[in-house]
């Protein structure tokens, strides 16, 4: 049985649901923030991951980084040997969305270009339909500019918060079955 172990940092603007999102996965669902407490600096938390037929699994360590500028010198201090990388937006606010650019520049000055990051695009709020100021194609489309695979998903409702993690450990053990040189992991 291989463990292989990564750094999945969490990224994206203030009150989009990162901690939300962390929180619902890492509990398999069953805790869901009721009251917003605002994250300020890098709030870390580990979850195993089988991944199904193979006897392989990935120790995910997730580090939710606060969304203030404000707060930015404390958490790129944790921006380094990251391994998987999911930027967040909320799907009712249009502005959330076009940020994940600035966000994804300024870690990418982090990531080691000589690896190769399963990296995810995630829309948060999808509960919201009313308030939606953001389709799904515009997700897709900023996805594809930045190089990552775009998911949709409700934290509140627990729907479709699995996917993005289950696809970035499923990628990343890919990659090490390709080249294990070529992903970057926890030692």
């Amino acid at each position: 049985m291989e463990m292989l172990r990564a750094k999945c940092l969490i990224a994206g603007d203030s009150t989009v649901g990162k901690s939300a999102i962390t929180q619902v996965f890492h509990s398999d669902g069953t805790m869901f923030p009721k009251n917003y407490t605002m994250t300020t600096g890098v709030e870390v938390c580990q979850k195993m991951m089988s991944l199904g037929n193979k006897n392989d699994s990935v120790d995910i360590f997730i580090f939710d980084s606060a969304g203030k500028e404000v707060f930015s010198e404390i958490c790129e201090k944790h921006w380094d040997d990251v391994g998987l990388l999911a930027l967040v937006f909320d799907v009712t606010d249009l502005e959330s969305l076009n940020n994940c650019k600035k966000w994804k520049q300024k870690i990418s000055r982090h990531l080691n270009p000589e690896k190769s990051i399963p990296s995810v695009l995630i829309g948060n709020k999808a509960d919201l339909e009313q308030r939606r100021q953001v389709t799904t194609e515009e997700g897709e489309e900023l996805a594809g500019q930045l190089g990552m695979i775009y998911f949709e998903c409700s934290a509140k409702q627990n729907n479709g918060v699995d996917a993005p993690f289950n696809w970035m450990a499923k990628k990343l053990a890919s990659f090490y079955d390709d080249s294990p040189d070529k992903v970057q992991l926890l030692e």
